[in-house]
């Protein structure tokens, strides 16, 4: 296959929905020589969190001179952005070469299982075998829900398992408990793995110990109690944390102060494992980081942010972040949500801060919930609120609602903020424009 009829063919993939459990997945690395066993990882695992903390502890490798694999999900841009090798996509012909690979693997799974290998199973596969091509030194990555039962938990006993915040989310999945929650988060846990676990929810953390007792793996918790913060501004945040002074970030929010120790506490462990990791490198890789679509400043005029608060504890933080770095000013909110969200959590959590809400139907996402239904959910909290009937529109409209006091935030499901990211980073929609000159009112 060529690119493109590997995109068309990765689109088809859909019809055989999505199956928690390895059976799949094992037998489908089989046919691949089984790469992801001649390969060292870094596995996590958590709620909220993960892409942030991957991306650190990824910096700091990388800054250690570390050929370092990724794989992560969604993506916002680009299919490619996924895989990544240092931070570079997987390339369209690389992509289409492993995949025609996968795809020939996965044809031989559906004769012998009767069962075809899912979408998700088929690109967690064709990572493997790109990070063993690649000669990965290290691979870094995130579950994509739960820790159990996913595809990527296929892989042996990881260097370090990684327990990021864990609240409640894809209870139809994971379970209705935060113990049954955590429980399916620390499936990730193998004999011979260090963990190291955010020390946020006792319930959780008593699930990570008892694990981490019957598995005999050694447990670093990690208490975000002991972070200073000595300065947080727009342009990032300097801390202090046990022996380190003077740490910086650029992501925004408390919480990106916390998946920073998480990270710094993984690659602490990986120094005492062998790996070649400098106070240099640490200090460095922290600074370096960048999450697109993480409190993501896209516009400077109006201020226009990104963010992909997606369930209630992603919500919190959201308003607590908004809270404390623009207080006194004027709050518009572009609100696309899925369906199968506890979407009226993330409403009641965050637009008593808004001066006026958007609505948007995320598109081209059969999950999606319409802005109509959101909008009335909207109401009964806030009744300045819009319905729009595209992204475009949604941009639009903020931008004709702005002033120079005004701070759009784009939020409640990744699905489509990088469409929005596009959309406001091309300047199809012009503020000039709005306010006269195209004849727009």
């Amino acid at each position: 296959m060529n690119y493109q009829e590997t995109l068309e063919y990765i689109e088809t993939l859909g019809q055989y929905g999505s199956i928690m459990g390895l059976d799949s997945i094992t037998c489908l690395l089989e046919k691949l020589g089984n790469p992801q066993k001649n390969l060292v990882f870094v596995h996590i695992a958590g709620t909220n969190g993960k892409g942030s903390t991957l991306s650190f502890i990824s910096n700091i490798l990388i800054e250690s001179k570390q050929l370092v694999g990724n794989y992560i999900s969604p993506t916002l841009l680009d299919y490619r952005e996924r895989i990544q090798t240092n931070k570079k996509s997987i390339s369209k012909t690389e992509l289409a070469k492993y995949m025609t690979e996968v795809k020939a693997a996965a044809e031989l799974v559906s004769l012998e299982r009767m069962t075809h290998p899912t979408a998700f199973e088929m690109e967690t596969a064709l990572a493997f075998l790109y990070f063993y091509q690649k000669k990965c030194d290290i691979v870094v990555l995130e579950t994509g829900m739960g820790g159990l039962d996913d595809a990527t938990n296929v892989i042996p006993s990881p260097l370090v398992a990684v327990i990021t915040s864990v609240s409640m989310d894809h209870m139809a999945v994971l379970g209705n408990t935060i113990q049954k929650i955590a429980m399916k988060k620390a499936g990730i846990i193998k004999p011979g793995a260090s963990v190291v676990c955010l020390a946020e929810n006792s319930e959780v953390v008593e699930v990570v110990r008892r694990v981490c007792k019957q598995k005999e793996c050694q447990l670093t918790l990690v208490d975000k109690n002991e972070i200073l913060c000595k300065s947080a501004t727009i342009k990032g945040q300097v801390f202090q944390y046990k022996s380190y002074k003077k740490l910086k970030i650029s992501l925004l929010g408390e919480h990106q102060l916390t998946n920073a120790i998480l990270a710094l506490e993984t690659v602490k462990i990986l120094q005492e494992k062998g790996l070649p990791i400098s106070d240099k490198a640490i200090y460095s890789g922290l600074e370096k980081t960048i999450w697109l679509g993480r409190f993501s400043m896209i516009r400077k005029d109006p201020l226009f942010i990104v963010d992909g608060a997606h369930n209630e504890d992603a919500a919190s933080k959201l308003a607590n972040t908004i809270s404390f770095y623009f207080t006194n000013r004027k709050i518009i909110y572009i609100m696309g949500v899925l369906k199968d969200k506890e979407y009226e959590k993330i409403v009641g959590k965050t637009v008593h801060l808004a001066n006026h809400i958007i609505t948007v139907t995320p598109p081209n996402n059969p999950r999606g919930l319409h802005a109509y239904e959101l909008a009335k959910i909207v109401k009964e909290y806030n009744t300045a609120v819009t319905v729009a009937d595209s992204l475009s529109e949604a941009v639009e409209m903020s931008y004709l609602l702005a002033d120079e006091n005004t701070v759009i935030i784009a939020f409640g499901s990744l699905s489509y903020l990088g469409e929005m990211i596009k959309i406001v980073k091309s300047g199809d929609v012009d503020r000039r424009d709005l306010h006269g000159k195209s004849g727009k009112n």
